[in-house]
């Protein structure tokens, strides 16, 4: 499974991470452990999902190393997304 991957490091919690998409996709905010989950095509627990409208806001809920990723569920296709950090 291809996928974009941001590698936010370590945040505090409170910030809110925005994406931009050109088109519909899957977009996951995850702490360090659920992203291994997620890159080794296990269980893995986020916030996020589905994404029809953009930008996408997802909250950043406690402090530690967090990571998004974007896919477009098993569609084909490409996709272009920006990923920033704002208070």
């Amino acid at each position: 499974m291809g996928f974009l991957h941001t590698d936010l490091g370590y945040l505090s919690g409170g910030e809110v991470v925005v994406v931009d998409l050109d088109h519909a996709a899957n977009v996951r905010l995850m702490d360090s452990s659920n992203f291994s989950s997620y890159q080794r095509g296990g269980n893995a627990r986020f916030y996020g999902g589905e994404a029809r409208q953009t930008p996408v806001r997802l909250k950043v809920p406690q402090a530690g190393h967090w990571h998004v990723t974007i896919d477009l569920g098993g569609r084909g296709g490409m996709i272009r997304a920006g990923v920033r950090v704002v208070s």
